[in-house]
């Protein structure tokens, strides 16, 4: 299967998102004759072969949904090597570095793949991704999976260390990503890596003396339009707040337009009133009392409502900070 082109039918090898609930969902590899255990029961793999992605499947205690797999399902799914960076972060980066069709971009280090697999998506199907881990077993175990994803062709991952032996490619990249613990180490060489006509670099640290050493590195080698961001998500629960009316009086504030509304209306109607008052059957006092409440409108109203954004009393922060800076022509 192909993570960054949809298909619609489940074959055996394909990788399927099982959603379960918003904050419950698990990524799988159909095998036949395997069996994956849920909150709802056992889940047979030979059950998901054949029907479409997005197709509901029951199971003992209730069901749930087979998606396709996307770079952002894939991030919170993925089984975690490294710290990872999340959609927030990944989208700022995607924007920053101004990736599209056909650009070749160096990531450094490769971690869980999670940024990988965006910037594949973002780059396809004429760019290309040159991929640096300095773990044997991660970057082997990330080549896996590019191959498994059906992304391989757009990914050459390589095991190096680039903090002291460089990328080992020159004027390639139109742009570069570095997470790593001391990014300025590897400045010069993305320096090279760059494109003679320039091109843009992130660096992602989670401390702010990485950044200040980042940066002096930076503005050392050339590079210009430094800016450091952080993209933090903030949640916020939408409730509706039903308050009581406070009761000034008869002459107070919308219950004196109203009785002066009232009083504006019998009048129209004085026939009526007569009517009312002459009479001595009860029932048509009673239609007549109804029908001048008619025309007055009255209502009875003791609370009034409105909308009101509360955030959690717990959310995510900090993540790390993103230094851009950009590389004009030499």
């Amino acid at each position: 299967m192909n993570f960054c082109k949809y298909k619609e039918i489940i074959e055996e090898g394909d990788t399927v998102i099982l959603y379960l609930g918003f904050n419950n969902m698990h990524a799988i590899t159909v095998k036949k004759g395997e069996t994956f255990q849920t909150r709802y029961g056992a889940l047979r793999h030979s059950d998901l072969i054949g029907i479409k992605f997005g197709g509901k499947v029951q199971c003992p205690k209730g069901y749930l949904i087979t998606l396709h797999p996307t770079p952002e399902l894939w991030t919170v799914n993925l089984p975690h090597r490294t710290q990872i960076l999340y959609t927030t972060d990944i989208s700022l980066v995607t924007m920053q570095l101004e990736l599209r069709p056909g650009s070749v971009v160096v990531e450094s280090g490769t971690g869980s793949g999670s940024l990988s697999h965006a910037i594949i998506r973002s780059i396809m199907p004429v760019g290309h991704l040159y991929t640096f881990e300095f773990h044997p077993q991660r970057a082997a175990l990330a080549e896996q999976e590019f191959q498994n994803h059906g992304i391989s062709q757009y990914v050459t991952v390589a095991h190096r260390d680039v903090c002291s032996d460089g990328f080992g490619i020159e004027n390639v990249a139109d742009a570069v990503f570095l997470d790593l613990p001391c990014p300025w180490l590897a400045l010069p060489s993305a320096k090279k890596a760059l494109k003679q006509q320039g091109g843009r670099l992130c660096s992602f640290s989670p401390c702010i003396e990485q950044v200040q050493k980042t940066c002096e590195k930076l503005t050392e080698l050339d590079f210009v339009e430094l800016s450091t961001m952080e993209c933090l998500v903030r949640n916020f629960d939408i409730r509706t707040i039903s308050l009581p009316i406070a009761d000034l009086g008869p002459h107070s504030g919308e219950a004196a337009n109203n009785s002066s509304r009232q009083k504006a209306v019998l009048l129209d109607i004085g026939d009526a009133d007569k009517t009312q008052n002459t009479s001595n059957d009860e029932n048509q006092m009673k239609v007549n009392t109804r029908y001048h409440q008619d025309l007055i409108g009255q209502k009875n109203e003791t609370s009034f409502c409105f909308k009101s954004g509360v955030p959690p009393t717990q959310m995510p922060g900090h993540t790390g900070f993103l230094t851009f800076a950009t590389l004009y022509p030499q």
